[in-house]
């Protein structure tokens, strides 16, 4: 491994633990093997991220635009001077990662330069593209080559990355509103959100860990504990916004605490 391609790791190492604690202890639960690689599409998709929910005193569509240049021609020519993007542009062309999904993804994210609310199929395509394309891409990483496997894991992956962005979206329903104006769920109102909405969101939810449990079990070896640290995470923030009244959700954004975090980490790393 050349200099420039540690440095770049590092970057996107360094850029990983400071956007999220528990993306990190997942990571390192994790076989170290597949550490660097994930490290890099974690922060590809951060970044992303940043610039279409926080760099506002700057023109965002455009800065999304030469992200998504420099992407590709980074993938293309195997070299970017952005170490995150090198970074990416490793991971993409060692591990096969379709263009497919990270054209799903940058569409996902030009969406949330304007979309305000969504239709069923619109809600679908939005998911897939912002949370079951990351999934694929870590797939790749973890069966390295294994396309039987892969194809094989291909549907449960994407229903665990559909199950945490939807807790996501309920977790951060008042934000994304109050900040944001944006609702995802289709047919929901904001104003108006009840309990018997919620019970439906979080019972389609329900479907999708069950699946995406399924999936984990499945996985290789060098993955399976870390997947399921990020599913006891995900299940215990569920547990919480389950227990709570549609009205609570949409006046505090609930959380699991780092203390819980950590004893679930203790947990799953001294299991065999």
């Amino acid at each position: 491994m050349d200099l420039y391609l540690e440095v770049s790791l590092a970057s996107s190492k360094l850029l990983t633990k400071a956007y999220s604690t528990s993306f990190s202890l997942g990571i390192r639960t994790l076989d170290e093997k597949v550490h660097d690689p994930i490290y890099a599409v974690y922060g590809f998709v951060r970044l992303a991220d940043e610039i279409v929910d926080t760099f506002h005193s700057h023109d965002k569509a455009a800065l999304l635009q030469r992200f998504r240049e420099d992407t590709y021609l980074a993938i293309e020519e195997k070299i970017s001077l952005n170490p995150i993007l090198h970074s990416f542009q490793w991971a993409v062309n060692k591990f096969g990662m379709e263009r497919e999904l990270i054209d799903a993804f940058l569409y996902s994210m030009e969406l949330d330069l304007t979309k305000r609310d969504y239709n069923p199929e619109e809600y679908k395509k939005y998911i897939y593209g912002s949370a079951e394309v990351v999934g694929l891409m870590c797939l790749r990483v973890f069966c390295d080559g294994d396309a039987q496997q892969y194809d094989s894991l291909k549907e449960d992956a994407c229903a665990l990355g559909s199950a945490f962005q939807k807790i996501n979206f309920l977790r951060d329903i008042r934000s994304d509103y109050d900040e944001r104006g944006r609702v995802y769920f289709p047919g929901i109102d904001f104003t108006t959100f009840t309990d018997e909405e919620k019970k439906e969101i979080e019972a389609d939810i329900q479907l999708d860990f069950d699946a995406g449990l399924r999936g984990i079990h499945r996985l290789p070896d060098v993955a399976r504990k870390g997947c399921l640290l990020a599913y006891e995470y995900y299940i215990r923030l569920f547990e919480k916004i389950k227990s709570l009244p549609a009205s609570r959700i949409k006046e505090e954004r609930i959380r699991v605490a780092d203390w819980e975090k950590m004893f679930i980490y203790f947990q799953l790393a001294l299991r065999k």
